[in-house]
Protein backbone atom coordinates (compact mmCIF):
# COMPACT_ATOMS: atom_id res chain seq x y z
CA UNK A 1 0.00 0.00 0.00
CA UNK A 2 1.15 3.38 -0.79
CA UNK A 3 1.37 5.97 2.05
CA UNK A 4 1.68 9.68 1.52
CA UNK A 5 2.79 11.74 4.39
CA UNK A 6 1.53 9.76 7.12
CA UNK A 7 -2.03 8.97 5.09
CA UNK A 8 -2.86 6.45 2.64
CA UNK A 9 -3.95 7.12 -0.73
CA UNK A 10 -7.50 5.72 -1.47
CA UNK A 11 -7.35 6.75 -5.42
CA UNK A 12 -5.09 3.49 -5.56
CA UNK A 13 -7.45 0.19 -6.89
CA UNK A 14 -6.70 -3.13 -8.15
CA UNK A 15 -6.74 -3.89 -11.90
CA UNK A 16 -7.31 -7.70 -11.34
CA UNK A 17 -3.83 -8.71 -12.04
CA UNK A 18 -3.36 -10.28 -8.93
CA UNK A 19 -1.38 -7.68 -6.30
CA UNK A 20 -1.06 -5.07 -9.54
CA UNK A 21 -1.84 -1.28 -8.42
CA UNK A 22 -3.66 0.67 -11.06
CA UNK A 23 -2.50 3.85 -11.06
CA UNK A 24 -2.71 7.15 -13.27
CA UNK A 25 0.16 9.62 -14.10
CA UNK A 26 -0.89 12.33 -11.75
CA UNK A 27 -1.31 10.35 -8.63
CA UNK A 28 2.43 9.04 -9.51
CA UNK A 29 3.68 12.12 -10.14
CA UNK A 30 2.05 13.35 -6.99
CA UNK A 31 3.44 10.56 -4.69
CA UNK A 32 6.58 11.05 -6.26
CA UNK A 33 6.70 14.75 -5.22
CA UNK A 34 5.68 13.84 -1.57
CA UNK A 35 8.97 11.35 -1.62
CA UNK A 36 7.66 8.31 -2.52
CA UNK A 37 9.86 6.02 -3.99
CA UNK A 38 8.16 2.17 -3.68
CA UNK A 39 5.80 1.76 -6.80
CA UNK A 40 6.61 -1.89 -7.03
CA UNK A 41 3.81 -3.85 -8.64
CA UNK A 42 1.74 -0.87 -10.09
CA UNK A 43 0.09 -1.26 -13.33
CA UNK A 44 0.96 1.60 -15.44
CA UNK A 45 0.16 0.14 -19.02
CA UNK A 46 0.06 2.60 -21.50
CA UNK A 47 0.85 5.47 -19.53
CA UNK A 48 2.58 8.61 -20.76
CA UNK A 49 5.40 9.28 -18.83
CA UNK A 50 8.22 11.16 -21.50
CA UNK A 51 9.99 13.46 -19.79
CA UNK A 52 9.25 12.50 -16.42
CA UNK A 53 11.92 12.93 -13.38
CA UNK A 54 11.61 9.78 -11.38
CA UNK A 55 15.13 9.40 -9.77
CA UNK A 56 15.92 6.33 -7.89
CA UNK A 57 12.22 4.78 -8.45
CA UNK A 58 11.63 1.62 -7.78
CA UNK A 59 9.07 -0.21 -10.49
CA UNK A 60 10.25 -3.70 -9.68
CA UNK A 61 7.59 -5.82 -11.17
CA UNK A 62 5.51 -3.07 -12.45
CA UNK A 63 3.35 -3.03 -15.43
CA UNK A 64 4.83 -0.70 -17.98
CA UNK A 65 3.50 -2.63 -21.06
CA UNK A 66 3.73 0.22 -24.03
CA UNK A 67 4.27 3.21 -21.89
CA UNK A 68 6.06 6.01 -23.36
CA UNK A 69 9.19 7.05 -21.03
CA UNK A 70 10.96 9.03 -24.27
CA UNK A 71 13.33 11.29 -22.73
CA UNK A 72 12.71 10.79 -18.80
CA UNK A 73 15.02 11.07 -16.36
CA UNK A 74 15.14 7.72 -14.04
CA UNK A 75 19.09 7.24 -12.97
CA UNK A 76 19.03 4.67 -10.53
CA UNK A 77 15.55 3.33 -11.04
CA UNK A 78 14.64 -0.07 -10.50
CA UNK A 79 12.72 -2.03 -12.82
CA UNK A 80 14.13 -5.63 -12.34
CA UNK A 81 11.28 -7.83 -13.38
CA UNK A 82 8.87 -5.21 -14.77
CA UNK A 83 7.13 -5.79 -17.84
CA UNK A 84 7.91 -3.17 -20.42
CA UNK A 85 7.00 -4.83 -24.05
CA UNK A 86 6.40 -2.11 -26.71
CA UNK A 87 7.58 0.54 -24.09
CA UNK A 88 9.31 3.47 -25.44
CA UNK A 89 12.47 4.67 -23.72
CA UNK A 90 14.23 6.20 -26.52
CA UNK A 91 16.40 8.42 -25.32
CA UNK A 92 15.89 7.81 -21.51
CA UNK A 93 18.49 8.95 -18.70
CA UNK A 94 18.71 5.69 -17.15
CA UNK A 95 22.41 5.28 -16.29
CA UNK A 96 22.94 2.53 -13.18
CA UNK A 97 20.18 1.25 -13.50
CA UNK A 98 17.91 -2.04 -12.32
CA UNK A 99 16.52 -3.98 -14.82
CA UNK A 100 17.24 -7.88 -14.42
CA UNK A 101 14.71 -10.26 -15.73
CA UNK A 102 12.54 -6.88 -17.48
CA UNK A 103 10.55 -7.83 -20.68
CA UNK A 104 11.48 -5.52 -23.09
CA UNK A 105 10.79 -7.37 -25.97
CA UNK A 106 9.98 -4.71 -28.63
CA UNK A 107 10.93 -2.02 -27.23
CA UNK A 108 12.62 1.50 -27.90
CA UNK A 109 15.94 2.02 -25.85
CA UNK A 110 17.31 3.70 -29.32
CA UNK A 111 19.66 6.53 -28.17
CA UNK A 112 18.87 5.90 -24.15
CA UNK A 113 21.70 6.48 -21.86
CA UNK A 114 22.03 3.35 -20.08
CA UNK A 115 25.71 3.32 -18.74
CA UNK A 116 26.43 0.78 -15.76
CA UNK A 117 22.97 -1.05 -16.20
CA UNK A 118 21.89 -4.49 -15.45
CA UNK A 119 19.95 -6.42 -17.67
CA UNK A 120 21.23 -9.51 -16.65
CA UNK A 121 18.73 -12.23 -18.24
CA UNK A 122 16.49 -9.86 -19.48
CA UNK A 123 14.14 -9.99 -22.43
CA UNK A 124 15.04 -8.14 -25.20
CA UNK A 125 14.32 -10.16 -28.32
CA UNK A 126 13.44 -7.24 -31.47
CA UNK A 127 14.46 -4.22 -28.84
CA UNK A 128 15.67 -1.25 -30.54
CA UNK A 129 18.71 -0.77 -29.11
CA UNK A 130 20.14 1.56 -31.68
CA UNK A 131 22.93 4.07 -30.83
CA UNK A 132 22.10 3.42 -27.16
CA UNK A 133 24.96 4.03 -24.72
CA UNK A 134 25.62 0.79 -22.47
CA UNK A 135 28.85 0.96 -21.75
CA UNK A 136 30.01 -0.94 -18.54
CA UNK A 137 26.55 -2.38 -18.34
CA UNK A 138 25.90 -6.39 -17.37
CA UNK A 139 23.78 -8.22 -20.63
CA UNK A 140 25.06 -11.51 -19.31
CA UNK A 141 22.18 -14.23 -20.13
CA UNK A 142 20.77 -11.19 -21.84
CA UNK A 143 18.39 -12.69 -24.69
CA UNK A 144 18.92 -9.89 -27.48
CA UNK A 145 17.82 -12.24 -30.66
CA UNK A 146 16.63 -10.15 -33.21
CA UNK A 147 17.55 -7.16 -31.58
CA UNK A 148 18.82 -3.92 -33.07
CA UNK A 149 22.44 -2.39 -31.71
CA UNK A 150 23.15 -0.57 -34.61
CA UNK A 151 25.97 2.27 -33.51
CA UNK A 152 25.40 1.20 -30.03
CA UNK A 153 28.04 1.52 -27.39
CA UNK A 154 28.64 -1.69 -25.64
CA UNK A 155 32.61 -1.15 -24.88
CA UNK A 156 33.16 -3.04 -21.72
CA UNK A 157 29.96 -5.18 -21.66
CA UNK A 158 29.36 -7.96 -19.95
CA UNK A 159 27.80 -10.74 -22.71
CA UNK A 160 28.57 -13.88 -21.38
CA UNK A 161 26.10 -16.16 -22.46
CA UNK A 162 23.51 -13.99 -24.13
CA UNK A 163 21.96 -14.61 -27.30
CA UNK A 164 22.66 -12.51 -29.97
CA UNK A 165 21.38 -14.92 -32.59
CA UNK A 166 20.24 -12.70 -35.65
CA UNK A 167 20.89 -9.60 -33.82
CA UNK A 168 22.81 -6.49 -36.14
CA UNK A 169 25.36 -4.93 -34.36
CA UNK A 170 26.42 -3.03 -37.46
CA UNK A 171 28.89 -0.34 -35.94
CA UNK A 172 28.49 -1.14 -32.77
CA UNK A 173 31.15 -0.78 -30.38
CA UNK A 174 32.51 -3.70 -28.37
CA UNK A 175 35.48 -3.02 -28.02
CA UNK A 176 36.63 -4.68 -24.09
CA UNK A 177 33.23 -6.40 -24.32
CA UNK A 178 32.97 -10.13 -22.83
CA UNK A 179 31.71 -12.16 -25.52
CA UNK A 180 32.50 -15.69 -24.26
CA UNK A 181 30.06 -18.40 -24.80
CA UNK A 182 27.40 -16.15 -26.13
CA UNK A 183 25.39 -16.78 -29.31
CA UNK A 184 26.33 -15.16 -32.30
CA UNK A 185 24.71 -17.01 -35.42
CA UNK A 186 23.88 -14.66 -38.29
CA UNK A 187 24.66 -11.88 -36.44
CA UNK A 188 25.63 -8.98 -38.36
CA UNK A 189 28.95 -7.04 -37.65
CA UNK A 190 29.70 -4.80 -40.18
CA UNK A 191 31.96 -2.34 -39.29
CA UNK A 192 31.88 -3.12 -35.54
CA UNK A 193 34.22 -2.13 -33.45
CA UNK A 194 36.08 -5.33 -32.01
CA UNK A 195 39.62 -4.61 -31.00
CA UNK A 196 40.85 -6.74 -28.10
CA UNK A 197 37.76 -8.76 -27.90
CA UNK A 198 38.36 -12.52 -26.86
CA UNK A 199 36.23 -14.54 -29.26
CA UNK A 200 38.28 -17.90 -28.69
CA UNK A 201 36.42 -20.69 -30.42
CA UNK A 202 33.44 -18.93 -30.88
CA UNK A 203 30.77 -19.88 -33.52
CA UNK A 204 31.17 -17.30 -36.43
CA UNK A 205 30.60 -18.90 -39.09
CA UNK A 206 28.59 -17.24 -42.22
CA UNK A 207 28.86 -13.98 -39.94
CA UNK A 208 29.18 -10.49 -42.05
CA UNK A 209 32.31 -8.66 -39.87
CA UNK A 210 32.59 -6.76 -43.26
CA UNK A 211 34.83 -3.02 -42.23
CA UNK A 212 35.08 -4.59 -38.25
CA UNK A 213 38.00 -3.64 -36.59
CA UNK A 214 39.24 -6.76 -35.33
CA UNK A 215 43.19 -5.14 -34.34
CA UNK A 216 44.39 -7.64 -31.35
CA UNK A 217 41.36 -9.42 -31.35
CA UNK A 218 41.62 -13.00 -29.92
CA UNK A 219 40.11 -15.45 -32.46
CA UNK A 220 42.10 -18.62 -32.00
CA UNK A 221 40.26 -21.71 -32.92
CA UNK A 222 37.03 -19.57 -33.68
CA UNK A 223 35.02 -21.23 -36.59
CA UNK A 224 34.47 -18.76 -39.33
CA UNK A 225 33.89 -20.85 -42.27
CA UNK A 226 32.31 -18.73 -44.94
CA UNK A 227 32.64 -15.64 -42.73
CA UNK A 228 32.85 -11.97 -44.81
CA UNK A 229 36.30 -10.23 -43.46
CA UNK A 230 36.16 -8.07 -46.55
CA UNK A 231 38.34 -4.92 -45.89
CA UNK A 232 38.28 -5.72 -42.24
CA UNK A 233 41.30 -4.71 -40.06
CA UNK A 234 42.98 -7.54 -38.44
CA UNK A 235 46.17 -6.23 -37.51
CA UNK A 236 48.17 -8.30 -34.86
CA UNK A 237 45.11 -10.61 -34.68
CA UNK A 238 45.17 -14.08 -33.30
CA UNK A 239 44.12 -16.55 -35.67
CA UNK A 240 45.39 -19.67 -34.96
CA UNK A 241 44.05 -22.71 -35.60
CA UNK A 242 40.55 -20.67 -36.85
CA UNK A 243 38.26 -22.52 -39.52
CA UNK A 244 38.64 -20.08 -42.12
CA UNK A 245 37.86 -22.19 -45.11
CA UNK A 246 35.53 -20.20 -47.62
CA UNK A 247 35.72 -16.80 -45.91
CA UNK A 248 35.94 -13.80 -48.04
CA UNK A 249 39.33 -11.82 -46.59
CA UNK A 250 39.82 -10.00 -49.91
CA UNK A 251 41.17 -6.61 -49.14
CA UNK A 252 41.56 -7.28 -45.51
CA UNK A 253 44.25 -5.35 -43.47
CA UNK A 254 46.19 -8.51 -41.67
CA UNK A 255 49.75 -7.10 -40.89
CA UNK A 256 51.36 -9.62 -38.23
CA UNK A 257 48.09 -11.26 -37.65
CA UNK A 258 48.84 -15.06 -36.75
CA UNK A 259 47.16 -17.19 -39.13
CA UNK A 260 49.34 -20.48 -37.95
CA UNK A 261 47.85 -23.90 -38.39
CA UNK A 262 44.15 -21.69 -39.29
CA UNK A 263 42.42 -24.22 -41.88
CA UNK A 264 42.03 -21.35 -44.96
CA UNK A 265 41.27 -23.32 -47.62
CA UNK A 266 39.68 -21.83 -50.77
CA UNK A 267 39.26 -18.58 -48.81
CA UNK A 268 39.41 -15.37 -50.28
CA UNK A 269 42.44 -12.88 -49.46
CA UNK A 270 42.94 -11.01 -52.78
CA UNK A 271 44.19 -7.26 -52.15
CA UNK A 272 44.97 -8.17 -48.95
CA UNK A 273 47.90 -6.90 -46.66
CA UNK A 274 49.49 -9.83 -45.23
CA UNK A 275 52.48 -8.23 -44.22
CA UNK A 276 54.60 -10.03 -40.99
CA UNK A 277 51.84 -12.34 -41.36
CA UNK A 278 52.58 -15.91 -39.89
CA UNK A 279 51.29 -19.30 -41.77
CA UNK A 280 53.21 -22.00 -39.72
CA UNK A 281 51.44 -25.34 -40.43
CA UNK A 282 48.39 -23.43 -42.39
CA UNK A 283 45.72 -24.82 -44.86
CA UNK A 284 45.72 -23.34 -48.22
CA UNK A 285 44.34 -25.73 -50.57
CA UNK A 286 42.39 -23.38 -53.53
CA UNK A 287 42.92 -20.20 -51.39
CA UNK A 288 43.09 -16.98 -53.67
CA UNK A 289 45.93 -14.77 -53.09
CA UNK A 290 46.07 -12.43 -56.22
CA UNK A 291 47.71 -9.34 -55.35
CA UNK A 292 48.22 -9.42 -52.12
CA UNK A 293 50.92 -7.65 -49.75
CA UNK A 294 53.28 -10.61 -48.76
CA UNK A 295 56.83 -10.74 -47.84
CA UNK A 296 59.13 -12.87 -50.62
CA UNK A 297 59.75 -15.42 -47.90
CA UNK A 298 56.13 -16.07 -46.86
CA UNK A 299 55.35 -16.26 -50.54
CA UNK A 300 57.93 -18.45 -50.91
CA UNK A 301 56.67 -21.02 -48.08
CA UNK A 302 52.89 -20.50 -49.05
CA UNK A 303 54.34 -21.63 -52.47
CA UNK A 304 55.23 -24.86 -50.67
CA UNK A 305 51.59 -25.61 -49.34
CA UNK A 306 49.65 -24.07 -52.21
CA UNK A 307 47.49 -26.58 -53.70
CA UNK A 308 43.98 -27.10 -55.94
CA UNK A 309 42.34 -23.93 -57.88
CA UNK A 310 40.69 -20.85 -56.22
CA UNK A 311 37.24 -21.53 -56.55
CA UNK A 312 37.02 -17.20 -56.87
CA UNK A 313 38.98 -17.04 -59.74
CA UNK A 314 39.30 -20.88 -61.09
CA UNK A 315 42.45 -20.03 -61.38
CA UNK A 316 45.78 -22.60 -59.41
CA UNK A 317 46.38 -20.95 -55.78
CA UNK A 318 50.26 -20.99 -56.64
CA UNK A 319 49.40 -18.94 -60.29
CA UNK A 320 47.67 -16.34 -57.68
CA UNK A 321 50.76 -16.56 -55.51
CA UNK A 322 52.69 -16.24 -58.77
CA UNK A 323 54.83 -19.10 -57.76
CA UNK A 324 57.44 -20.15 -60.02
CA UNK A 325 56.18 -22.26 -62.92
CA UNK A 326 59.56 -24.30 -63.33
CA UNK A 327 60.17 -24.59 -59.95
CA UNK A 328 59.16 -27.95 -58.83
CA UNK A 329 57.59 -28.18 -55.64
CA UNK A 330 59.22 -29.58 -52.78
CA UNK A 331 58.07 -31.97 -50.12
CA UNK A 332 56.95 -30.38 -46.63
CA UNK A 333 55.49 -32.05 -43.85
CA UNK A 334 54.41 -30.38 -40.93
CA UNK A 335 54.01 -31.33 -37.26
CA UNK A 336 51.86 -29.98 -34.18
CA UNK A 337 52.20 -31.60 -31.03
CA UNK A 338 50.61 -30.75 -27.83
CA UNK A 339 54.66 -32.06 -25.88
CA UNK A 340 56.72 -30.86 -28.25
CA UNK A 341 57.45 -27.12 -29.94
CA UNK A 342 55.43 -26.73 -33.32
CA UNK A 343 57.76 -27.51 -36.22
CA UNK A 344 58.31 -27.88 -39.85
CA UNK A 345 60.48 -30.33 -41.86
CA UNK A 346 61.06 -28.91 -45.44
CA UNK A 347 62.99 -29.67 -48.30
CA UNK A 348 63.66 -26.22 -50.00
CA UNK A 349 67.66 -27.72 -51.54
CA UNK A 350 69.08 -27.39 -48.06
CA UNK A 351 69.51 -30.12 -45.23
CA UNK A 352 66.18 -31.64 -43.97
CA UNK A 353 66.43 -30.01 -40.18
CA UNK A 354 63.50 -28.97 -37.39
CA UNK A 355 63.09 -25.68 -37.28
CA UNK A 356 60.29 -23.04 -35.12
CA UNK A 357 60.18 -21.03 -38.28
CA UNK A 358 60.41 -22.40 -41.45
CA UNK A 359 60.53 -19.64 -43.11
CA UNK A 360 64.42 -19.10 -41.89
CA UNK A 361 65.49 -21.92 -44.41
CA UNK A 362 64.40 -20.22 -47.11
CA UNK A 363 65.74 -17.06 -46.82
Amino acid sequence: MFQVGGHFSDKLTRSGMGDIIKMDVNELLKLYEAGQRDFSGIDLQGANLNGVTLIEVDFSGANLMGASLSRAFLTKSNFSGAFLNWADLSYTKLSEGNLADADLTKANLSGAFLIKSNFSKAKLSGANVSHANLRNSDLHRANLCGANLCGANLRGVTLQGANLNWANLKAAKLSGAGLKGAFLHNVNLKGAFLNGVDLQGSQLDGVNLSTAKLSGANLEGAHLEAANFSDAVLRGTSLNGAHLNGANLSGASMAQANLSWANLNQADFSEADLSQAHFLGAKVDGAEFTNVKLSDLTRRYLCLLASGNSVWTQKATRDTLNCPADNPMPEITTTRSASTRPAAQIAFNLPIRTVADPIAQLA
